[in-house]
């Protein structure tokens, strides 16, 4: 063994060059040259015992005078032999071979690959993968950056409009107000059917949130009514000396069952001139928790109420209280016409904390009331996604917390925003007991609708606590069932009872309710007749039914009474027309079981046929609602 140690000696030291002055200095002020360049310092470094020009190779001649044993001269002359062939330039040169394509540089030229079709093509949002791969954590360097992305199949890929991504949030704790559809009633043994107007049209743009994100609205997010009510409707105002609505009903077949009729109900209110409508003082009550922080809640709410302020009068005035975890007072009452600042503090409001709804609340009231003097009229609206987390948390204390604060004249509106916790039940208990309305706006041309378009009406009733009784002629009749408005039910008796709370009517508003009825004798009868029910009635069949109206002026605690006869063969119109083809559309959204073969290719080609002069453009994006749903459902 010492033999052969001692040949490899002879042969490494024999093949091992003579030292080259001269050349190891050359070397070694290149690299120093170079390393400085790169390290951007021109200084040199001072030499010292270790880390001098000849440092390197002290410490070799050093551990070879240290290391005496043949052992540790043979495991030393190996560490030489490294030496040579790592460190010095022929050793390097035998090392050599032709260099490949990198693994960085293949990175980099498919990712500009990549970069070149991404700007030739849409980009759809990739899905968050399940688990990392190898291949995944290979294309990613220290920083985290890929330098390839890696992509899933068409099917995998979500339907997200590249303008609107922070809606596509999971929609798990979204909350709706609704009850269980109306049923077929027989008139015979319940003929009267009573009810509360609805004006709220949170509904309808919750279910255009839904469609135009690629998904079905959720069956509990659409309520029919408020979809009919979304839309302004021609129909024939009140003359002068005349209650302050005038109803007009019209009968006409229904589209999706030849075997019945509907009878389509229509109030319009009158629109007062508004240099005639007192000072308003309002309080603007925004929730800036963090649940607010979203580009489609707080932020757009600030575009919204910009739009609003230019739309009051100079002797308007605005307050606005703001609450997360607690609430407080950020503009005190300032005139409508001093914008810059009321806009200054809209815009320095800023989203954190929990959601101190209840001191919300009660702050905004105590504002509001330290505005009004005799003559004005005192609004809070509410801006809020719903989510209501500390104090006053369910809807039936929030119910009764509101209805003890109406009475003293200040109403309450509610806007909703965001859709990822939206609390519509929170959203319908507030405004429903505040004697106001329930808006989602979900764009900004929603909030130029509701906040410029339909401010007056929505701010200032002409009629309150409107009442809806429908009595049918059994001798006419033999079924009915009313099309939504099922959270707004009332019982028989309620209608002479003036101290149960109803919705109001705004100034220039529209209300429309719609009844399939079933004519004695259609095959389109649901219930078989009892064996021991009364004889059949007799009587005039051309009258189907009576309608019963009860409103209070405003101010006024006594109710009047309105009554209209429901008769066979009135003439139809477009306006009733394209009523109907939003009930059967809300209707199929919601999985109606009444409207057999009938499917969104008829409620387009019902509403196209009806759009009318659409001066604004509502009707139109219906029908474009309608494609989306039936395209969506896979009809």
């Amino acid at each position: 063994m010492s033999d052969d140690l001692d040949d490899l000696k002879a042969a490494m030291t024999s093949a091992t060059p003579s030292p080259d002055g001269a050349r190891r200095a050359e070397n070694l002020a290149l690299a120093r040259q170079n390393f400085e360049t790169l390290q951007g310092s021109a200084k040199p470094l001072r030499p010292t015992s270790e880390n001098g020009q000849n440092a390197l190779w002290t410490g070799v001649k050093t551990m070879l005078n240290t290391l005496t044993s043949k052992g540790a001269l043979g495991a030393t002359t190996a560490l030489v032999a490294c030496g040579f062939l790592f460190l010095t330039p022929t050793g390097q040169d035998l090392l050599r071979k032709p260099a490949p394509m990198t693994v960085k540089q293949e990175t980099e030229s498919a990712a500009k690959t990549v970069d070149t079709l991404r700007r030739a093509t849409p980009q759809p949002v990739p899905a968050r993968p399940k688990a990392s791969s190898p291949l995944s954590e290979l294309l990613t360097d220290d920083s985290g950056a890929a330098g390839l992305t890696a992509t899933t199949s068409p099917a995998d890929q979500p339907i997200v409009p590249a303008n609107d991504l922070s809606t596509m949030q999971s929609s798990d704790t979204e909350a709706f107000a609704n009850a269980a559809a109306n049923p077929v009633k027989v008139v015979s043994e319940e003929p009267v059917s009573t009810f509360s107007i609805d004006v709220d049209t949170a509904s309808y743009s919750l279910v255009r949130s839904s469609l135009q994100n690629g998904s079905m609205p959720p069956h509990d997010a659409v309520r029919v009514e408020e979809m009919i009510n979304y839309f302004p409707y021609d129909y024939a105002g009140p003359e002068a000396g005349e209650a302050p609505f005038r109803p007009t009903v019209t009968v006409m077949g229904t589209p999706w069952n030849a075997g019945t009729q509907l009878v389509h109900i229509g109030l319009q209110g009158r629109m007062p001139k508004v240099a005639d409508r007192p000072a308003l003082n309002l309080v603007f009550l925004i929730d800036t928790s963090g649940s607010m922080s979203d580009a489609n809640k707080l932020s757009l709410l600030k575009q919204s109420f910009r739009l609003m302020l230019d739309n009051l009068r100079p002797e308007d005035q605005v307050a606005i209280v703001e609450y997360a975890g607690s609430a407080g007072q950020v503009l005190a009452p300032t005139a409508a016409s001093d914008r810059t600042t009321i806009l200054q503090a809209i815009q320095g409001l800023g989203a954190g904390g929990s959601t101190n709804g209840q001191g919300g609340l009660e702050q905004a009231y105590a504002v509001a009331a330290s505005m009004a003097e005799d003559g004005e009229v005192s609004r809070v609206i509410l801006a809020t996604d719903g989510d209501f987390n500390v104090g006053i948390d369910s809807p039936e204390a929030l119910k009764t917390y509101i209805a003890d604060k109406r009475d003293s004249g200040t109403y309450l509106s509610v806007l909703g925003f965001g859709r990822d916790n939206l609390d519509d039940a929170t959203m319908q208990a507030l405004a429903q007991n505040g004697n106001g309305i329930a808006a989602f706006i979900d764009t900004l041309s929603e909030a130029q609708k509701v906040l410029v378009d339909q401010l007056t009406g929505a701010l200032f009733p002409i009629a309150g606590d409107v009442k809806v009784q429908v009595e049918f002629n059994p001798a006419a009749v033999a079924e009915y069932r009313l099309i939504g408005y099922e959270t707004r039910s009332l019982r028989r008796e309620d209608f002479n009872n003036d101290t149960v709370d109803a919705g109001d009517l705004g100034a220039g508003h529209s209300v429309t309710a719609i009844y399939e009825v079933t004519p004695k004798g259609s095959d389109a009868v649901l219930n078989d007749p009892l064996r021991y029910q009364a004889a059949e009635v007799s009587g005039d069949a051309a009258e189907l039914g009576f309608l019963k109206l009860r409103y209070k002026e405003p101010g006024e605690d006594v109710s009047k009474l309105l009554e209209v006869q429901i008769a066979q063969g009135t003439a139809t119109n477009s306006e009733a027309q394209f009523a109907s083809a939003i009930a059967g559309f809300g209707q199929l959204l919601s999985g109606s079981d009444y409207l057999g073969d009938w499917g969104y290719a008829q409620a387009i080609d019902l509403a196209t046929a009806n759009r009318g002069a659409d001066a604004f453009g509502y009707r139109t994006e219906a029908v474009q609602l309608m494609r989306l749903a039936k395209s969506l459902s896979g009809q």
